[in-house]
């Protein structure tokens, strides 16, 4: 990273449960590949981090028929988690990713709670920032149960992958539940490091000429800027019950959406949907970020994060 640029985001630079952050900028996982597909239009290295593709014990190839689709102000998917494996990518892609100075942030996903421990276990590596769990994935022992929408089973998840990691452990909310504060405290309490949210809503769409589903899978994870309101609301309302820090995230596609996050009470922000429209909108978030520090004479994020006025 050069002395320019360090000076240039000097504002911006912030550290959660232990991750150093140039900027509070992340992208989520599932949009942004391994990073290095954006190392053409991005400083990686700028990034806060990079939640790379969602990474299982085994090699998925996802899901068939029909995987994403647009939606009104936004998208579906249902990709299914296709990806390599673990293995593979402890072998091949980390080695590679290395040399761009990022956050490498790994999604994982498991079918049991003790999936969760080996891939906690075996991402325990040099190279690996932290982990992020992924629960909106069925417990298959429990008979299809999604852990995402389960206190104790999310718990269960958090717990035993703190058991096989020293790594800061994220966990993902899901937004399919009834109550998000409930799941979040359950989650804190069973020692997770970090909260991130929200997860994609779930929806459907219909072919009207065909009379089928617009997608292979039936159903799909709804994302995009039509969610934006429904994730402030979220990160707002779990911001208030809990101490650990929150990467937001749902919708993001401009700074102004970035600010609306901290100051619902996030400390740092994911962009996901928004990568896709345009491969550089990172670094177009950081620098209105920047400015808006400077406009409003603020020195960090930190100043931001919680202020939103409500009286």
């Amino acid at each position: 990273m050069s002395h320019v640029l360090q000076e240039k985001d000097q504002r911006l630079h912030t550290n959660i449960a232990g991750i150093s952050m140039n900027t509070p900028v992340l992208t989520a996982s599932g949009t942004f590949g391994f990073g290095e597909e954006f190392a053409d239009f991005v400083d990686l290295s700028r990034l806060g981090g990079v939640m790379v593709k969602g990474t299982t014990l085994k090699p998925r190839r996802g899901n068939d028929g029909v995987r994403i689709t647009e939606s009104p102000m936004g998208m579906m998917n249902c990709i299914g988690l296709e990806n390599p494996g673990v293995d593979v990518f402890l072998k091949e892609t980390l080695p590679r990713i290395e040399q761009y100075g990022m956050n490498t942030i790994v999604n994982i996903s498991g079918g049991t709670v003790e999936e969760y421990g080996i891939l906690a276990e075996m991402l325990d590596v040099p190279g690996v920032a932290a982990i992020e769990l992924n629960v909106s994935c069925p417990n298959v022992k429990e008979g299809g149960i999604v852990f995402g929408t389960d206190p104790k089973a999310a718990a269960a998840v958090v717990r035993e992958a703190k058991k096989h990691t020293k790594k800061p452990v994220i966990l993902k909310l899901s937004p399919n539940v009834t109550d998000i504060v409930t799941m979040a405290k359950a989650c804190e309490d069973a020692g997770a490091d970090i909260l991130s949210l929200i997860n994609t809503l779930m929806g459907m769409e219909i072919n009207i000429h065909t009379q089928r589903p617009t997608l292979g899978n039936i159903t799909g994870g709804l994302s995009g800027p039509c969610i934006k309101p429904v994730a402030v609301r979220m990160v707002w309302q779990v911001a208030q019950a809990v101490n650990v820090p929150i990467i937001g995230m749902g919708g993001i596609s401009s700074f102004e959406d970035a600010i609306e996050f901290f100051l619902a009470g996030a400390s740092a922000v994911a962009v996901g949907t928004a990568n896709f429209a345009d491969p550089n909108v990172t670094m177009k978030i950081c620098d209105g970020i920047d400015n808006y520090l400077a406009e409003h004479k603020l020195d960090s994020i930190e100043q931001l994060v919680g202020k939103v006025q409500i009286d």
